[in-house]
């Protein structure tokens, strides 16, 4: 059963959305919907010795309301891949595999990416495959997929030819489950615990960037991710027992 799932394009995304990419055949990032600006599309947290903290992309905002992700330019005046890979070095230069992944990770978020999109995928697919995830990645600007909300996840399902759709457990109480099943594709969701690893810097926090992850843990990361992963999604009502 080919099994799809949707999400946007996040900066640095944490354990949970590598899991149920991991889930899938085939991964959609959803770069053709509004940005919601100060949210996990531009920004995500680190640990350092002073306590979690936030990397925020800066973007071109003034006079650019109801922009979709895809067309999002990064505001370059600012350095900010210099500043978030030299805050990078100083958080994580004693972790077990920084200097490992240190060279690579940072020839992607330095890299020169003009638009939002750009880059978030670039680090997206460099983690994928740091990690020894092999499922396809995709971007919903480039199918041929409309409607709002549900509609259009339907259709970049069909388009991805998906038989069943792995939804985000937030998405549960707005998702139109029917209109899935009038197009035969069985609705799962996906279910998560966060698990502990080693860390730097005293208690275990949950909810990081993956790169705190991949730097403590190495090639142990994505059995780390895995071990959080629920024993079978919840489907929806018409397609098994919640």
């Amino acid at each position: 059963m080919k099994t799809v799932a949707i999400m946007q394009p996040t900066y640095l995304p944490w354990l949970g959305y590598f899991d149920l990419m991991d889930q899938c055949d085939t991964f959609i990032l959803l770069d053709s919907v509004q940005v919601d600006r100060r949210s996990w599309q531009q920004r995500n947290r680190i640990k350092t010795a002073q306590g979690v903290l936030w990397l925020t992309v800066p973007m071109h905002s003034s006079g650019k309301r109801d922009q979709l992700i895809e067309a999002v330019e990064i505001d370059g005046s600012r350095g900010f891949p210099e500043k978030h890979l030299r805050t990078l070095e100083l958080s994580y230069r004693r972790a077990r595999h920084y200097a490992r992944y240190a060279d690579a990770f940072g020839a992607v978020l330095g890299g020169g990416h003009k638009r939002l999109a750009e880059l978030n995928i670039a680090l997206v697919s460099w983690f994928k495959q740091a990690l020894g995830i092999d499922t396809e990645l995709a971007r919903s600007s480039l199918m041929d997929a409309d409607g709002h909300k549900t509609e259009r996840l339907v259709a970049l399902c069909r388009a991805a030819g998906a038989e069943r759709y792995l939804s985000p457990p937030g998405s549960r109480a707005y998702l139109d489950e029917g209109l899935f099943a009038r197009q035969g594709i069985e609705v799962a969701y996906h279910a998560y615990r966060h698990p502990e690893y080693v860390q730097l810097y005293g208690d275990f926090v949950p909810y990081l960037s993956v790169v705190d992850l991949l730097f403590n843990e190495g090639d142990n990361g994505l059995t780390i991710i895995r071990s959080g992963r629920g024993s079978a999604p919840s489907f929806a009502s018409d397609g098994g027992a919640l």
